[in-house]
């Protein structure tokens, strides 16, 4: 595996940093289960998911959004 230095990734373009951000972020999703939860991060999720079953018709779906940040950003 090679490693990426701060200059190489501040040498890509936006376009190509978001994605690698995208791409670290469904690594780590890959294994939830090595992602520690803070008892305040629990509480905060616990909230926004309650919120969530009060309304969910008031938030968009992950794919949905993804592809407006696509669109926006020219990926």
């Amino acid at each position: 595996m090679s490693t990426l230095t701060k200059s190489d990734i501040l040498n890509l373009s936006g376009t190509e940093r978001i994605l690698l951000v995208e791409d670290l972020w469904d690594s780590v999703a890959e294994v939830p289960e090595s992602v520690g939860l803070t008892k305040a991060d629990k509480t905060e999720l616990d909230e926004r998911l309650a919120l969530y079953h009060q309304s969910p018709e008031s938030g968009s779906p992950w794919g949905m959004v993804k592809e407006r940040i696509k669109t926006q950003y020219g990926t």
